[in-house]
Parts: C-alpha cells; sequence; structure tokens
C-alpha cells in the first residue's frame, strides 16, 4: 500500500489517533479481567475459596499483558510519525538529482551525464557510450583517476533516440582491470511511502527506495 503526507497536522492527527486508540484498548483488556475476576468470586466454593496469592498473581499478568499492549502500540505510534516525517523531509528533494546505480545518461541541453565509482585508482579509464540496443556512440576517455565516485559527460546534441543512451566503463591500472561501477543520474519527481519505508519516483516513472540513492547532487 501506498501513502503520503502532506502536512505537519496530518502527522498530529496520526498520532492522536493512534494515542486514542492503544489508550481505548489497554482499558477494554483491564475491564474484561475485572469482570471476569468478579466473576470467578462470585461463582467460587466458599469451602474453597480462591488462594490470595493465586489472584494477585492473576491481577500481576493482566497489568504485564496490558503493559506490553501499551507499548507496542506507542512504538506502533512512533514507528508512523517516524515514516510521516521521512516524508515531509524527502519533500525537499523534490527537484533535486540522486546517484543511483544504473548505466544510462540523462541527456539535458545536449549534455549526457552520468558517473562512475572507481574501487581504486586507475592509470586509464574510459566511457564507451552506445544506443539501448548496444549499438556505439561514442568513447569519453577520461584518462587517469584516484579512487572514488567522479561525474564525465558526453556531448549529445546530435542524440536524436527518444530513449536515453546507455554507458559502459573501462578502467585499468598497470594492465590490470579496475572495478568500476556505473552510476544514474535522475532528477526527483516526488517521494511517498511504500510498506512503511520511504521511496522516490525518479523522472521516467522509475520507484526507487530511498536507501539506493548513493549521493543527492
Amino acid at each position: 500500500m501506498v501513502a503520503s503526507v502532506n502536512s505537519t497536522s496530518s502527522v498530529n492527527g496520526a498520532a492522536t489517533s493512534a494515542a486514542s486508540t492503544s489508550q481505548t484498548s489497554a482499558q477494554a483488556q483491564s475491564d474484561r479481567f475485572l469482570k471476569l475476576l468478579v466473576a470467578q468470586l462470585n461463582n467460587q466454593d466458599p469451602m474453597n475459596p480462591m488462594d490470595n496469592a493465586q489472584m494477585t498473581s492473576q491481577m500481576a499478568q493482566i497489568n504485564t499483558v496490558s503493559g506490553i499492549q501499551q507499548l507496542n502500540d506507542t512504538m506502533k505510534s512512533m514507528a508512523s510519525q517516524f515514516t510521516a516525517m521521512q516524508v515531509l523531509q524527502g519533500a525537499s528533494m523534490v527537484g533535486r538529482e540522486v546517484l543511483t546505480e544504473g548505466n544510462t545518461l540523462s541527456i539535458n541541453a545536449g549534455v549526457g551525464k552520468g558517473s562512475v565509482e572507481l574501487a581504486t585508482a586507475a592509470d586509464n579509464v574510459s566511457v564507451q557510450v552506445m544506443t539501448p540496443g548496444g549499438q556505439p556512440l561514442g568513447t569519453v576517455k577520461l584518462g587517469p583517476m584516484a579512487a572514488g565516485r567522479h561525474n564525465f559527460e558526453w556531448d549529445a546534441s546530435s542524440y536524436t533516440d527518444s530513449a536515453p543512451p546507455v554507458f559502459k566503463v573501462s578502467a585499468a591500472q598497470g594492465g590490470r582491470a579496475v572495478s568500476a561501477t556505473p552510476l544514474a543520474r535522475n532528477a526527483i519527481e516526488s517521494v511517498s511511502t511504500l510498506a512503511g519505508a520511504l521511496s522516490l519516483t525518479l523522472k521516467g516513472g522509475t520507484t526507487i527506495a530511498y536507501d539506493a540513492v548513493k549521493a543527492i547532487l
């Protein structure tokens, strides 16, 4: 189920409703226990009355169960509030670009943009740009690069395909291949919650989990 939060009043309303439900549930349990206890006392054998220790033990048990129920309800309320606050804070990211694992180039004003993350330093890094079908379009030579995350650009002024191009990174150090992770850049269009976790809808309609974001640009 997908849900979104649009204002602080929604958070406060959810908290109040959850707290009220918690109190009602705990009170109902206590009332049922007391009614059962009174009925048990009224119908006990006068020659063999209930032991005081037994009655005290039962009261302690219902108090423990009631306390655990209240704690569970409180934790659920706090989780709901936390999720709602995540959405409110995430709304500030709408329109910003993020980096996620992927090999798609984003094109804006005739410029294709992407990023690469190198596990170690490399003395020769290059990026091959291709159509979605795998036809080569060009190569961007980045030369030597340190370990870490790096951005690159590709001249996309002559690219006319409606689907964005893809890219493949090659990196080597002393003739040996270096692990390179391609990163795609994309803009956030909206935020929401999915199964209690913050999710982001990117330009183009793709939805990703917040923890899939490598960087916010």
